[in-house]
C-alpha cells in the first residue's frame, strides 16, 4: 500500500520476524521521550512477539518508496474507548528520516489500512498534549481533535493526551 504525505510516499509492509532491529532503534531515549523512556531488552523482545501475534489489528514497517529504506513503524490495534471498541494507532519515524512528511504519510496509510480492516468505525491517536510533532502529524493526516484526556502510559503513569479521531466511514 503506497500513500503520499506531502512530497513523500511510503509503503506499509506487515511486521515480520526480522523487524526486531527496528524496535530496538525506536527504543532510544529521544524516540521514547513522550512514552515513558526506553524499555528493557526483555520488554522490547516481548513487544516484538506481540506485534507478530497481533490478532486484532496490524503492525507495519514503514518503507520510503523514494529510497526503499525502512524509516519507521506504524500500526493499529483494538482498544476499549468511550464509544466502545475502537482502533488505536501509533507510529515512530527514525530520527534521520524525521521532518520529511513520512510520519504524515504513514498515518494516512494506517487510516486506509484500518478502514480496509472494516471492524470499527473510529481510529484514535493519543499523543501527549506537549508532543507537538505527533499532534501536528495527527492534524496533517486528517484526524479530528476531540480534546485532552487523562490516560496512563506506561501503565501506572498518568499522562495528559490529546484524543485525535479519524472516522473510517468518511471518504478520505
Amino acid at each position: 500500500m503506497e500513500i503520499t504525505g506531502g512530497e513523500q510516499q511510503v509503503r506499509l509492509e506487515p511486521w515480520g520476524e526480522g523487524d526486531l532491529w527496528l524496535l530496538r532503534r525506536l527504543n532510544s531515549p529521544e524516540m521514547t521521550e513522550h512514552l515513558g523512556g526506553p524499555e528493557s531488552e526483555e520488554k522490547v523482545a516481548a513487544r516484538h512477539r506481540r506485534y507478530l501475534a497481533l490478532g486484532d489489528g496490524q503492525m507495519y514497517r514503514v518503507v520510503s518508496t523514494e529510497g526503499g529504506e525502512t524509516v519507521g513503524s506504524v500500526g493499529f490495534w483494538e482498544r476499549e474507548w468511550r464509544e466502545g471498541v475502537v482502533w488505536e494507532t501509533g507510529w515512530g519515524v527514525l530520527p534521520e528520516f524525521q521532518g520529511r512528511g513520512l510520519a504524515v504519510a504513514a498515518a494516512r496509510a494506517v487510516i486506509v489500512a484500518a478502514r480496509e480492516a472494516g471492524e470499527h468505525r473510529f481510529l484514535h491517536a493519543f499523543p501527549k498534549v506537549e508532543n507537538a510533532p505527533s499532534n501536528s502529524v495527527c492534524r496533517r493526516a486528517g484526524f479530528t481533535l476531540l480534546g485532552p484526556v487523562d490516560l496512563e502510559y506506561p501503565k501506572g503513569h498518568p499522562i495528559k493526551s490529546n484524543d485525535w479521531r479519524a472516522d473510517l466511514h468518511e471518504s478520505p
